[in-house]
């Protein structure tokens, strides 16, 4: 039991549906086989929603810290001493307050490495923001926190995996935030995240172009002959087995994408409203190329549904299985790596590549 991986989950805006998933996610008997969660958050507010969606018989095992969490129960950890009062589907100072209180400790159990993985509820990105938060999400907060260069947001599903050049950032800024650089550092981190967290052998990546029609041979752009098809060269002679420009509707309309392990589009409408028409309610937002590991559901706080027992926990659910895939591939990745050392042998990169080479 003791090997057993630890789940931390924040709460999200306190007024919105990210209580209503968790509590859904976690009266799931079945997520504790595979995992240990701990809640950060109150118990009052948690007894709040718990009244709300009428799941009397639910109740949370309150520990103190992370070390004392039980293996078999949903842990909660209080973060805050005080009462809030809970204005459900309104989005104000309260929600944002709570919602990084939650976030703070979370993220430092996680970065002292006292819990295996996060995975975020959703949070208000307008009302969140403090002295201590002034970040455009998740995904920039947690990169600063756990001192890392960069970070690839990356949709993931069963059937579809999509990550971003630029993510959270008007569309006006999008052409002059894409550097040759900048996509083959995305493409890198996105294929040794195919092989790390996902064990998928040979990654094969699509490219997206920025333009209509891939930049139509220059006519409607040049992004795509003088920035993105010198980048996937230059990926590719890096051992990245990536292809492209295509033009995004095509590719999406066509089903271009069920042939590849992922796809790199150049900012984030152009990734994620394809992924949300394919994967809307099993999508899982992933934080690639950090040191930690979080994983989010693919929605929003959800004010409209907020106390109304209408949120679909389907995505948090996938969400906390995601992270726990991904810590059991590294672990078992580190073991392989351990023991290839023991042996004498070559160190070989990949989990994957060691599988490959057993066989």
């Amino acid at each position: 039991m003791s090997n057993k991986i630890k789940i931390g989950i924040s709460i999200g805006d306190v007024n919105g549906i990210g209580l209503e998933v968790i509590l859904k996610t976690l009266s799931e008997n079945r997520i504790l086989d595979y995992c240990t969660p701990i809640v950060y958050g109150h118990t009052k507010v948690a007894s709040y929603h718990r009244k709300a969606l009428g799941l009397s018989d639910f109740v949370f095992n309150v520990i103190n810290s992370a070390d004392a969490a039980n293996p078999k129960k949903a842990n909660l950890i209080n973060c805050w001493e005080e009462d809030v009062k809970i204005d459900l589907g309104v989005s104000n100072e309260t929600g944002g307050k709570y919602a990084l209180l939650s976030l703070e400790k979370a993220t430092d159990d996680l970065i002292n490495g006292n819990i295996d993985a996060l995975v975020t509820a959703p949070i208000n990105k307008h009302n969140i923001q403090s002295d201590t938060f002034n970040f455009p999400g998740h995904t920039e907060y947690l990169q600063e926190r756990s001192g890392s260069d960069d970070v690839l947001m990356f949709l993931i599903s069963e059937d579809i995996r999509v990550g971003v050049v630029t993510g959270h950032i008007p569309i006006t800024e999008v052409s002059s935030s894409i550097t040759k650089d900048k996509i083959v550092k995305k493409l890198v981190m996105m294929n040794e995240s195919l092989k790390k967290d996902f064990w998928v052998e040979k990654p094969k990546i699509a490219v997206l172009g920025l333009n209509p029609h891939a930049g139509d041979n220059g006519l409607l752009g040049k992004e795509e002959a003088d920035i993105i098809a010198p980048a996937i060269q230059e990926a590719f002679d890096k051992g990245v087995i990536c292809f492209g420009p295509y033009p995004a509707d095509g590719f999406f309309g066509n089903g271009g994408y069920k042939q590849f392990d992922a796809v790199l589009a150049m900012y984030h409408d152009q990734g994620l409203i394809p992924f949300k028409t394919i994967a809307f309610s099993t999508g899982v937002n992933y934080s690639a190329g950090l040191k930690i590991i979080r994983t989010s559901p693919d929605h929003g706080t959800g004010y409209d549904i907020a106390g109304k027992n209408l949120a679909d926990p389907t995505s948090f659910i996938e969400a906390v299985f995601a992270a726990t895939h991904i810590v059991k591939n590294r672990r078992e990745q580190e073991e392989l790596l351990k023991n290839q050392l023991r042996s004498g042998g070559k160190i070989i990169e990949t989990a994957a590549d060691m599988k490959d080479d057993a066989n």
